[in-house]
């Protein structure tokens, strides 16, 4: 499966106001805190790759997530194989990776809010030292990733939002980019 995903920036008070219009369903809000890891082997930042250990809160809730994205697939979203499962403890798998020779790069923290729209995820981001953002996203098999992609590009515009404002770098590109 991959996960194609656009992102633009947008303040999110007129995002809700569209998306309420449009009967979108808020699913939940979380509070994400994601470490991203360098590998020993080879340079993620080189090959586009990313591994990242996903400490999430909703509620009194938490879990831990352990996640690995491929490389871009396409020049018109970002879309990327995506594999991820849970975690029991993430301080142990911090552990096994540190043994294993990778070490942590940098952390992403970031409010979430999270919208249900004709089986599309739009979530409303809030990224500590970078602002306000929107995504859209939908998994999706490798034959329906461009007609996925044009149904997120559809429901970008009827959240008054322009395709072309696209930002296909991750937060933690943008982030360590304004550091430089």
């Amino acid at each position: 499966m991959y996960e194609v995903e656009l992102k633009v920036r947008a303040s999110h008070d007129a995002v809700r106001d569209r998306l309420d219009a449009l009967g979108a369903e808020r699913t939940g809000a979380v509070t994400q805190v994601d470490t991203y890891y360098d590998a020993p082997h080879r340079d993620f930042a080189e090959t586009d790759e990313a591994l990242r250990i996903r400490r999430e809160e909703h509620g009194d809730e938490a879990t831990t997530r352990v996640t690995y994205k491929g490389p871009l697939v396409e020049a018109a979203s970002k879309t990327r194989q995506e594999i991820e499962t849970g975690v029991a403890d993430a301080d142990r798998f911090d552990d096994i990776l540190v043994a294993l020779g990778f070490s942590p790069a940098a952390v992403v923290e970031k409010e979430r809010e999270r919208y249900a729209l004709d089986g599309y995820t739009v979530t409303l981001d809030t990224v500590a030292g970078l602002g306000e953002f929107v995504e859209i996203e939908r998994e999706a098999p490798e034959a329906a990733v461009e007609t996925t992609r044009e149904g997120a590009v559809a429901h970008l515009r009827d959240l008054g939002l322009d395709p072309d404002d696209q930002i296909r770098t991750s937060y933690l590109g943008l982030l360590l980019n304004s550091s430089e």
